[in-house]
């Protein structure tokens, strides 16, 4: 069950990691985004694909550029990621008892 939460904070740190280097680079293509991260270029070109599906960037002949909506998302990123902390904090709140009673 968590497993499945633990991948996708790791795919979304994936998809901000490509962003960072969008906004701090742009236009940069696909082979450049994958030796900058150190991400596999099949991996990057999928977070492209979200980023652009989210509207936070776009394709161009040169490589990827940021759009318009970028900037709002990022002045909103450290509340999002706050929302995230809290959430996790809240599971750590719920006690279940970890030993099971002998019937």
């Amino acid at each position: 069950m968590a497993e499945r939460v633990t991948s996708e904070l790791e795919m979304l740190k994936r998809h901000l990691t490509i962003l960072k280097c969008v906004v701090e680079n742009e236009p940069i293509g696909i082979l450049k985004l994958a030796e900058e991260t150190k991400i596999p270029s099949h991996k990057v070109r999928y977070s492209l694909r979200v980023l652009e599906q989210e509207g936070l960037i776009a394709a161009s002949a040169p490589g990827a550029i940021t759009t318009s909506a970028t900037g709002p998302f990022l002045e909103g990123l450290d509340a999002m990621i706050e929302e995230i902390v809290k959430a996790t904090l809240e599971l750590k709140r719920i006690e279940i008892p970890r030993r099971r009673r002998e019937v």
